[in-house]
């Protein structure tokens, strides 16, 4: 049972509050926040860094760290766009998915190997694999903005439905890469929650010696949770470029400060062993308003990276504080 103690220590109940006052706030400045192109707009905007937060959260959860899932998404994504465009491919959508998803499978294994079973620092991996795949992409590839495949085109017109606002006769269309988002997100909390490798991922996170000696596969799961990110990372280039209707090799440049922001400020630990899906939305729906809607108040966009950087901050503080407090409260009750 959870004490309101205990409940009011964790980050989502305070992320959820300063999301519900943000809000609040808008609509009292502005008076169009909670219209429903703008809703339908934020949740536009959601689902990409929606997506790669599910994989970035899991690797922190288990203490390590990926910068290079951005930079896997985009060479994923613009392999597969030039291939089907050279083939001159007109069938389902489906392909499109599966290509890219296998190429960020074969980069998220690289790193994987790297980190698993040569024992390499992650942030050092993805670091230098990060700037391989984008040298590579811009390099070797010469990448540029292109037309995507026909299949792709008709693939980001698909609308679940419409919201209009009719003070200002706009209206938005909620495409139908958020049913992707939903479905990762329930496949990630069955995962996390139901699953031997779910309690692994946590337990390598809290302690990597223990989790060891209680039998997990430790290299096998860390194995595995890289390769997970490869493949959302490709599945998240094809949802993106198909809702803008072309391919930019660029896109991603700076997102992944933007997804470490949220995951960590939704309270996943950022040395591991703590962390929820739950949070990690909260989170993203969060830096989205931040980054989104404060426009609405006059406010410039170019502010939004400072709010970016002051989060990371201030969430690792509060990490760093839920340590140090509990490092206390241990050795009371040890001297008790």
């Amino acid at each position: 049972m959870i004490t309101a103690r205990r409940f009011f220590a964790r980050s989502e109940p305070w992320v959820l509050a300063a999301i519900v006052i943000l809000s609040l706030l808008i609509q009292a400045r502005s008076g169009q926040f909670f219209t429903g192109n703008n809703l339908v707009d934020l949740a536009r905007a959601f689902i990409v860094p929606g997506l790669l937060s599910i994989g970035c959260m899991m690797v922190i959860v288990s203490g390590g760290i990926d910068v290079s899932f951005t930079a896997v998404a985009a060479l994923a994504m613009y392999i597969t766009d030039k291939i089907l465009l050279q083939s001159g491919y007109e069938g389902n959508v489906i392909l499109a998915y599966a290509m890219s998803a296998g190429f960020g499978l074969l980069m998220g294994a690289l790193n994987g190997f790297l980190i698993a079973f040569l024992r390499l620092p992650t942030l050092v991996v993805t670091l230098g694999t990060g700037s391989l795949f984008t040298g590579l992409m811009f390099g070797a590839f010469s990448a540029s903005a292109s037309d995507v495949p026909p299949a792709i085109v008709a693939h980001g017109k698909e609308t679940l439905f419409t919201a209009v606002n009719s003070d200002l006769g706009l209206s938005s269309n909620m495409p139908s890469q958020i049913l992707i988002l939903v479905g990762m997100l329930f496949l990630a909390f069955l995962l996390l929650r139901y699953t031997m490798l779910g309690r692994g991922i946590y337990a390598i996170g809290g302690d990597e010696a223990a989790a060891e000696r209680a039998g997990f596969n430790v290299r096998a799961i860390k194995m595995f949770l890289y390769c997970l990110v490869g493949v959302l990372a490709g599945i998240t280039g094809i949802s993106r470029i198909s809702m803008m209707a072309y391919a930019d090799p660029s896109t991603f440049q700076g997102m992944e400060l933007t997804v470490i922001a949220a995951v960590v400020l939704g309270g996943t630990r950022v040395t591991g062993g703590l962390g929820t899906l739950t949070g990690t939305i909260l989170g993203i729906a969060l830096m989205m308003i931040l980054a989104n809607s404060l426009i609405l108040i006059g406010i410039p966009t170019y502010w939004s990276r400072a709010f970016t950087g002051a989060v990371i901050i201030i969430g690792t503080g509060v990490t760093a504080h839920q340590i140090a407090s509990t490092h206390r409260s241990q050795r009371d009750l040890k001297k008790t």
